[in-house]
Parts: C-alpha cells; structure tokens; sequence
C-alpha cells in the first residue's frame, strides 16, 4: 500500500479493523515485533517498517550523536519520511482504528511521530522510550501507555516521569506501567499492552 519508502513487512489482518505499526529497537528489524503485536492483537494487519540508519550494522530509524544525545535534524528528517510511509498505509488500507507500538528506539519514532501529527494513531504503546527533549506542547487524541523499567540504565525513570507528565499535559489519556527491571521487555508489560489496546 505504501511506496515501499522503507522496508517492511506486512502481516495481514481483517480488512477493515485494525491497523497495527511495530517499530523495532535498535539493531532489530521489521520481524522483530510482529509475533508479539499478533499475540496482542490477533485480527489486526500489522506493518513494520525497518529503520533506515545503521549504526555500526545496527538498524535505528535516526541517528544520534551518543546514548541519548540525538541528532534532532536527522529525528525530523525520520519523522517527516516516516508520517508518509504511515499515512500512505492508512490511506491504502481505510482501517478502524491505528495503533502503533515501538521499543526503545521504536518508541522514540513512534512519540515523534505522535508530536508531529496529532490525529496519526488512536493509541500508541511506547515501551522504555527516551525522549530527551520538550516536546512542542498542543493537543493530543492518541491514549497512549508508556512501559519502563525502574533499573533501565537507558531510559532514566525521571525522563519517563516527565514524558508522561507532558501528555497528561496536551489531554491525552495517558496510563505508565513500571517494572523492577531495566531496558528489556518483561512479561508485565505485555499484559498491560494487551489490555490497554483491547480498551
């Protein structure tokens, strides 16, 4: 449906219903996420994309400069380009709802891309995302679930704490989920997914 901008992988679903986007951490691919969404949400077609940078043969959706410091021009090229793969895909599928779930990363992409175009997703998971700057403020209608681990030595609690304070802030229904852990997914958080994105 899209003009292959990315490369990807489609993982049919009820045409029609849901519209799922897994967006992989880094040095992950566009398989990573997928049997994971379809545990989630088993009628839904699911499109994830592979990122478009390498870092050291690792595939990341932007560059950045060092653990956390990003490299903002490259952040709004990727944000740019991906809305086009998404809305692209929306626009050629006509779904029920959008939803989208990105690790680390992932999640990173997908926030941008909620900051940038407010109406893009109905609900979003971001799971241990870092985003280390403020946001533009302005109303967002995505719910959105933020998961992280107490432990990450990646994404720092309190940089999770104020990302969830700053969509609390624009309206969005916003729910956190902590685990004891650090940057890894736990089971906790999958069981908090799912449910969230059946609500």
């Amino acid at each position: 449906m899209s003009d292959a901008a990315y490369i990807h992988t489609v993982s049919p679903g009820a045409p029609g219903g849901t519209l799922a986007f897994a967006f992989h951490g880094t040095g992950g691919d566009e398989r990573q996420l997928v049997p994971l969404v379809r545990d989630l949400l088993p009628e839904a077609t699911i499109v994830a994309p592979r990122g478009d940078v390498s870092e050291h043969g690792a595939a990341r959706f932007f560059r950045r400069k060092a653990e956390g410091i990003y490299d903002m021009a490259d952040l709004a090229r990727a944000t740019v380009r991906m809305a086009g793969f998404v809305e692209a895909e929306i626009a050629g599928r006509a779904p029920a709802r959008v939803v989208g779930l990105g690790y680390s990363n992932g999640a990173n992409i997908l926030a941008s891309l909620i900051f940038a175009r407010r109406a893009l997703f109905d609900a979003a998971v971001l799971m241990h995302p870092l985003i280390a700057w403020e946001p533009d403020p302005g109303p967002v209608r995505s719910r959105v679930l933020i998961t992280a681990g107490e432990r990450d030595p990646i994404c720092p609690p309190a940089l999770t704490r104020q990302l969830a304070g700053w969509f609390e802030a624009q309206g969005a229904t916003t729910e956190t989920l902590w685990h004891p852990g650090g940057h890894g997914i736990e089971p906790v958080e999958l069981s908090a997914a799912g449910r969230f994105l059946a609500g």
